[in-house]
């Protein structure tokens, strides 16, 4: 981790609470003026701290009332093959995310779906005949408790009350 000060994070921090605010608001939010706090803006996004930005979309109001978790079994873990399977996963728009796991298993698949009919579907037409899939386990959400996308940034509590100093 490069070395970034209080006014980065601050920045960091603000942005991903709320990333339409506009850089007047968010200079007087960490306590710069507009033009530094663009600057670091800029210099964030080109470090590749900040990756993009995007309104986050209620699931159900858009049509998407299922959500799926896809445990998903290959025939085996080559390298070719596992760059394979996932350049096809990259390809379906219904898979939301995607992690490479361990334990039992190969990816862990996040799907949305308008309803269990829709899914069924995109689960027996496209994900069992992508190549090098053995087997799938599905779970379905029955609620989402917490589903923030907001990265914890309390890991830096102590190098940032040492920055303030």
């Amino acid at each position: 981790m490069e070395e970034l000060d209080k006014f980065d994070w601050a920045i960091l921090r603000e942005l991903q609470q709320e990333g339409r605010l506009t850089n007047a608001e968010l200079a007087n939010r960490v306590g710069l003026s507009a033009a530094p706090c663009w600057r670091r803006v800029r210099a964030l996004e080109e470090g590749g701290y900040i990756v993009g930005y995007r309104a986050v979309l209620d699931r159900r109001k858009v049509g998407l009332g299922v959500l799926a978790f896809v445990r998903l079994d290959a025939e085996r873990n080559t390298g070719e093959a596992t760059r394979v399977l996932e350049n096809a996963i990259r390809q379906l728009p219904h898979v939301i995310s995607c992690h490479y796991i361990s334990g039992t298993g190969t990816f862990e698949l996040q799907v949305v779906a308008a309803d269990l009919d829709q899914f069924s579907r995109f689960a027996r037409e496209q994900l069992l005949n992508l190549p090098y899939v053995k087997d799938l386990h599905t779970s379905f959400s029955l609620g989402e408790v917490k589903a923030t996308g907001e990265l914890p940034l309390v890991h830096l509590e102590s190098v940032l009350s040492k920055l303030q100093k």
